[in-house]
């Protein structure tokens, strides 16, 4: 009887072939090329994506320009307190820095650009001391040396800025040991934030220190 039972092979089965198994295989091969190539693309993206957030955090961190030379303090009037502070700003280490240096014309002579109705600086100063705050102040610029005569901050070129003061009551005037803060505010990038004290004794120009 078993002998009857082991003659032959077994009905309703069948040995898998060469060319099946090689469909098998490409089918892995194919899938595993897929797989990885996803991955390699996400990975290519993630890392752009983090080269552009880097460069974007670096690009609002980091200033492109600089002040160079003294900050001046000017009574223009002689009544014994600052009518203007001056400095001058150039790009940092000769970059090509583009800052818009374009200026509002405070068209009512009251110190404020923050009124005005057709504003046209991108580039904005602020004044601070211990009981003001001016957040668009007045303020004018002459180019220095070599420049091309625009309104943008390039590589060798120097502004020389002027900050107008008038907006400041006159029961607080910058006078003889006060403070006060400039920030000023370029389009794109860090601002650049300088706090002086003005002397113990006034004079028409004042190098601070």
């Amino acid at each position: 009887m078993l002998k009857h039972m082991t003659r032959g092979p077994l009905k309703g089965q069948r040995g898998i072939t060469g060319l099946e198994t090689a469909i098998i295989l490409i089918a892995f091969v194919v899938v595993a090329s897929v797989f990885a190539y996803t991955v390699l693309s996400a990975g290519i993206f993630s890392s752009e994506k983090g080269r552009e957030a880097i460069g974007s955090g670096i690009g609002t961190t980091t200033s492109a320009m600089s002040i160079t030379g003294k900050i001046i303090a000017k009574d223009t009037d002689g009544d014994k307190d600052v009518d203007e502070i001056v400095f001058t700003i150039a790009s940092v280490l000769g970059q090509e820095s583009n800052i818009d240096l374009a200026v509002t014309t405070d068209t009512n002579g009251d110190g404020l650009l923050s009124d005005e109705a057709n504003k046209v600086h991108t580039t904005v100063i602020s004044y601070f001391d211990r009981d003001y705050t001016i957040a668009d102040i007045t303020w004018t610029k002459q180019g220095l040396g070599k420049n091309d005569g625009d309104d943008i901050l390039e590589a060798g070129e120097k502004f020389q800025i002027t900050v107008d003061l008038t907006a400041l009551p006159t029961t607080n005037q910058l006078v003889a040991y006060d403070s006060f803060t400039i920030e000023l505010k370029p389009p794109a990038g860090a601002p650049i934030v300088f706090s002086k004290t003005i002397p113990a004794v006034t004079s028409a120009v004042m190098t601070l220190n």
